[in-house]
């Protein structure tokens, strides 16, 4: 018969232990009461068997005194594990009568028992197996099957509700020792059958609405989580109500100091315009001297505006194509900053991606060389291993040898024969049973380097992937490169282009204040024109005296006729001259009015 293993034997004992521990608890907490002080005898029990089952398989720690088992280290991960198990080991570790782990890992236990979580608190601590094999053997009730076992029976004593006493209890000095006298049947558990249908029913109830509460509670944290969401977002757009409110009263202002700005440019203008009506005026004055200059002056004006009408013309054309491509400039100015900005963002992105790829280029190289160092020790213990199968063959040839001169020995002796037999045959049965457990690791090293082998294949294949987004990220990295010199190149074209357009539209202030000018002239000498339009002058038969010397008109002394007074006087009397800034020569101008004085060259005058 084969030999079981003692410590599966040991697993299964507290496995069975636990089982009627906690059956007996709620049997007994349905009879009794489901609210169970500390001295209730199967509580105690339960305790105990727990603390056994928690113990199994603990690895001795050494300490500065001697060697420590404690169940305290395992428990005390669960705070890390599990976050609502902060405050149960908080105020463990604030109790003032506990002295020893022992006695913090019973108060432990009780108040989990008393929060209904202990199987919860468990189940997470089952789950790393990783973490629990710093404090367990592998063997261990905690590492096996039969651990989560006890956790899915610990989940039925939620139904008891538990008022324990820790502050006051000596936990440190208790003798866990299980009472067996408790778990054997009596006839008085057989004749309760009924009352614990009833009481059944009644904690099946029970846990039902706590279960609707615990999805209540759920529901409720989802639902506050809502609403803050919902606040912030609330808060956000208050933010950017209040940005824009700011921004509009900024534009506002700037719309109010550009209206003020442009009453100022009005009134500079006006005070322009005045300052050259009178120039002009003055001017006018001096191209009265004869007709023949303002005919001349009247078709040259009608010449240049017909002329600057028609500049005009082309100028606001100009202006109007100029006006289009500049719209045209900064849309186009506009498309480029949102995709550069694109760009930009990609670019960062693809940066991002790239230290990505690197880190994680640099952990499949590292593990590249942790797999190929691997490869090579199972290589060696691969090599090792046939060396020993070698040696074990050659054994084998051997004994075979030795179990042929044993057969021809026996015909000799068969006494000695039969105990030489027995003693041959276990040791082949020994060698034999060997070389079927070297061949079993052999083949189990063989799959071991299959698995390594194509690991490093599917690390190649991602090497080789990875390489390839590098190099398209290069090529990408180059386009945008590309990319931002061609920008800079249309914002040079940009600026060349503003600056033509600012030369241009000073030109054309310049042609409009010039037409202004003009304009203002030509309205003036038509207004001098229908002035004289209206006036008659005297005939030369009827004006034969000068007004002054009243001497007699002749060809020494020529008519010279004041327009704007009508009197009429002789070069003599009419010396008075006055040079002007529009005339090479000085005019003569009337002696009682200053008017300029033309000369008669026919007998009536328009």
């Amino acid at each position: 018969l084969a030999i079981k293993d003692p410590t599966a034997v040991e697993r299964a004992n507290l496995l069975n232990m636990a089982k009627l521990s906690i059956k007996g608890l709620i049997e007994s907490a349905l009879s009794f009461g489901r609210t169970l002080d500390s001295d209730y005898p199967p509580l105690q029990q339960f305790f105990v068997v727990m603390e056994h089952c928690l113990k199994h398989g603990l690895k001795v720690r050494k300490s500065f005194l001697s060697y420590n088992k404690t169940i305290w280290g395992p428990l005390e991960l669960v705070e890390k594990l599990y976050p609502e198990a902060e405050e149960i080991a908080a105020s463990v570790r604030d109790l003032p009568g506990l002295k020893t782990p022992l006695g913090r890992a019973r108060a432990w236990l009780r108040l989990a028992l008393m929060q209904k979580k202990m199987a919860d608190y468990l189940r997470c601590l089952i789950i790393q197996r990783d973490l629990l094999s710093e404090f367990y053997e592998y063997h261990a009730l905690m590492m096996e099957e039969e651990g989560a076992v006890i956790v899915g029976l610990l989940v039925g004593l939620n139904v008891i509700d538990a008022n324990l006493c820790v502050k006051g209890e000596d936990l440190d000095s208790q003798v866990g020792v299980i009472d067996f006298s408790v778990y054997l049947k009596s006839d008085d558990d057989i004749g309760g059958k009924e009352r614990n249908v009833q009481i059944a029913a009644i904690l099946d109830q029970k846990n039902y609405v706590e279960e609707l509460n615990r999805q209540l509670n759920s529901t409720v944290s989802s639902l506050h989580a809502r609403v803050d969401s919902l606040e912030k977002s609330n808060t956000k757009l208050i933010e950017e109500l209040a940005i824009a409110k700011n921004n509009i009263i900024k534009l506002q202002e700037e719309n109010h100091q550009l209206r003020s700005e442009n009453t100022l440019i009005l009134m500079k203008t006006q005070h322009h315009l005045e300052v050259s009506k009178v120039d002009v005026e003055a001017e006018l004055q001096t191209y009265k001297h004869s007709r023949q200059g303002l005919d001349e002056m009247y078709t040259e004006a009608r010449r240049q505006l017909r002329e600057e009408a028609q500049l005009r013309q082309d100028m606001e054309n100009e202006l109007v194509v100029q006006v289009s491509m500049k719209h045209e400039i900064e849309l186009a100015m506009k498309l480029l900053e949102k995709d550069i900005h694109e760009k930009q963002d990609t670019l960062i992105g693809l940066r991002q991606q790239l230290d990505e790829v690197k880190a994680i280029n640099v952990e499949m190289y590292q593990k590249l060389q942790v797999s190929e160092d691997a490869m090579k020790e199972k290589n060696e213990i691969i090599s090792r291993l046939e060396d020993k199968t070698n040696q074990i063959n050659a054994t084998m040839k051997q004994l075979e040898q030795r179990l042929q001169q044993a057969e021809k020995a026996q015909m000799d002796a068969e006494a000695e024969d039969e105990k030489l037999k027995q003693e041959y045959v276990n040791k082949s049965e020994s060698l034999q049973n060997e070389f079927s457990q070297k061949e079993k690791q052999l083949l189990q090293l063989e799959t071991d380097l299959k698995i390594e082998k194509e690991w490093r294949q599917t690390l190649e294949d991602d090497l080789q992937k990875e390489k390839e987004t590098v190099s398209h990220l290069r090529t990408e990295t180059q386009e945008i490169v590309n990319l931002k010199k061609e920008f800079l190149k249309l914002q040079e074209k940009n600026k060349q282009l503003k600056s033509i357009c600012e030369d241009q539209e000073a030109a054309l202030q310049e042609l409009a204040s010039k037409l202004s000018e003009s304009k203002l002239k030509i309205e003036d000498i038509k207004e001098a024109n229908k002035a004289l339009q209206g006036q008659v002058w005297l005939k030369d038969k009827e004006a034969t005296h000068c007004k002054l010397c009243e001497k007699e008109f002749s060809l020494s002394k020529r008519k010279h006729h004041c327009r704007n007074c009508g009197e009429i006087f002789c070069n003599a009397c009419s010396d008075n001259e006055l040079p002007l800034p529009s005339s090479p020569k000085p005019v003569r101008v009337c002696d009682s009015c200053h008017a300029l004085l033309i000369q008669r060259c026919s007998s009536t005058v328009p």
